[in-house]
């Protein structure tokens, strides 16, 4: 196996066209078999929703991290955030290497936003220490975002061991790029394409670009390459788009 490895977080606006007017989900899972990713981290994965089941043909009976799992042939892990009557979303992890998932991190911290971090450990073959990682969805307003940046913060510094490798990648809904300060440095982690590019990723909208509010943070693991995908068919999947890192671990197997 090579040493290095691709990872890939993407919000996948719940398998919708960005104004919501078509299903999306098979094209989304088309253009992810084209990327090939190693690890996926994926936000807005609607775990159930009925109503769309039954509007829209191409919107599967199944959960989507499980639908996307079979298809990708990867192993997939879902933590549920929002319910609601009939429909569930949350966040999911999938890997092509053994998946373990330990935890789902609530940091809500109102009654409209409920998001969290999910938790994983994955062991790619012949490492010697697992791989950690956690798909976060953040809050809209930046006072919510420091609550979640500290407890996030809180939770991998009392919880996962600071000599094992570690990604947390997912929508921070950060566009006052306030995670570099209160997360990143905090924690001793890397943004992939800033290491990279010089710069972050502009991600929102699809269509037109202009903010940027996905991201990968890294520790223990270098940046090989980092990308952007834009363009055809990702403007036209979500109202995101996705973000790929090639990695490579920093200690020795």
């Amino acid at each position: 196996m090579s040493d290095t490895f691709t990872v890939t977080t993407y919000n996948i606006h719940k398998g919708m066209s960005p104004l919501n007017r078509y299903a999306k989900v098979n094209g989304i899972a088309a253009a992810l078999k084209q990327l090939n990713p190693d690890i996926l981290l994926l936000q807005e994965v609607q775990g159930q929703h009925l109503q769309r089941t039954l509007q829209f043909n191409d919107f599967p009976d199944q959960s989507q991290h499980e639908f996307f799992g079979e298809f990708l042939s990867l192993n997939s892990s879902y933590g549920k955030n929002a319910i609601h009557p009939n429909r569930h979303h949350g966040n999911a992890v999938l890997s092509r290497f053994p998946l373990d998932p330990k935890h789902n991190v609530n940091i809500s911290v109102n009654r409209l936003e409920h998001r969290g971090v999910l938790h994983c450990e994955i062991y790619p073959p012949n490492w010697s220490k697992p791989l950690v990682v956690l798909c976060a969805h953040l809050n809209l307003l930046e006072h919510d975002r420091i609550k979640q940046y500290q407890a996030i913060a809180d939770y991998v510094l009392n919880t996962i061991d600071p000599s094992w490798p570690l990604i947390l990648g997912g929508d921070f809904n950060d566009w006052k790029f306030k995670s570099d300060h209160l997360i990143a440095h905090h924690l001793g982690l890397t943004e992939a394409y800033v290491s990279h590019c010089g710069h972050l990723a502009k991600t929102f909208p699809a269509k037109l670009p202009v903010l940027s509010l996905d991201r990968l943070y890294v520790r223990h693991l270098e940046v090989v390459k980092a990308v952007v995908h834009d363009g055809e068919p990702w403007s036209g999947l979500s109202d995101h788009l996705p973000i790929s890192a090639v990695l490579k671990p920093k200690f020795a197997d």
